[in-house]
């Protein structure tokens, strides 16, 4: 119990020492954070955003004209045994002409010099969670169309497809930028670290000269970038929840984007719980590295 109270109070020592380049270490470590922090930001909320958008996309399955009644059962029966398809409505010709003349009133006049109704009948199709993806939808499609007595199947492809490009694009920027402001954050906790060691090198041969471990010396300079890491990675969550609920402000005022503040989320605890420690292991890995280099320049 005393050796940990001694290597503790060994790491605050160290931090104490070196005021200045500690909170320097951390201010960055907390700037990097953060700038990874707006691009998981931006992919959480643009996955929740198309998750939800996604339950709202329904599939427009089109009957052709000249079908039986009997035709058109069969093609209902054989939707409904479909287990992609969650919900399945029939709108019929006059339905779909009533809609539209309620939808558009001021374009209805167009179809009354048509004689007839030109409206198809179609279903209203809705897909299960698992079969709203772009890839799973258009294979949906393909397979209704070869149904016979169906003379289209429309969704919004274009709008599907680019939402989720969109969301790729961010998953990989995400991961680019990460690793490479993760290394930046690693160096800069490393520095700090080498920084206290070589101001303390002589106390360090000394502890060497009187048996210390290579280990207990280690030690309060691992537990040091460790509380480095995690201090930055706390400050960088503390930044964007400021900077989050301000944005969230901003765009609740904008009538143009009303209620899309309500789909704004921010970092679970578990996520924040999560980052914290990716923070506390990036800062061991810099006290790792700086050890090793250490170590080297004194051999």
């Amino acid at each position: 119990m005393r050796r940990l109270l001694y290597l503790l109070r060994e790491a605050v020592a160290n931090v104490l020492t070196n005021r200045t380049t500690t909170l320097v270490a951390v201010a960055t470590t907390a700037f990097t954070f953060a700038c990874v922090g707006v691009f998981l930001l931006l992919y959480v909320n643009l996955r929740t955003m198309a998750s939800s958008l996604e339950q709202d996309i329904q599939v427009m399955v089109y009957l052709q004209d000249d079908l039986t009644e009997q035709a058109r059962n069969d093609i209902e029966q054989q939707l409904k045994v479909d287990r992609a398809i969650g919900s399945l409505t029939f709108v019929s010709k006059e339905r779909a002409l009533a809609d539209f003349q309620a939808q558009f009133p001021s374009e209805s006049r167009l179809l009354q010099g048509l004689g007839q109704n030109p409206l198809p009948a179609s279903f209203v199709v809705t897909l299960v969670a698992e079969s709203r993806s772009s890839d799973a939808m258009r294979r949906w499609a393909n397979r209704t169309q070869l149904i016979p007595g169906v003379s289209q199947v429309q969704y919004s492809q274009e709008w599907v497809e680019a939402l989720a490009g969109i969301v790729r694009y961010i998953e990989l920027a995400a991961i680019i930028v990460g690793v490479i402001l993760s290394a930046a954050s690693v160096t800069i906790i490393a520095n700090t670290i080498r920084l206290a060691l070589y101001s303390r090198r002589e106390e360090i041969e000394i502890l060497g000269l009187i048996g210390a471990s290579t280990t207990f010396i280690r030690v309060p300079y691992l537990l040091e970038g460790a509380a480095l890491g995690l201090c930055g990675s706390a400050l960088s969550l503390v930044i964007l929840k400021a900077g989050f609920e301000l944005f969230r402000h901003q765009i609740h005022s904008a009538t143009r984007f009303l209620g899309v503040d309500a789909l704004l989320t921010f970092f679970s605890f578990d996520m924040c719980l999560v980052l914290m420690l990716v923070g506390l292991f990036l800062g061991c890995a810099g006290s790792f590295l700086s050890l090793l280099r250490f170590g080297e320049g004194r051999a």
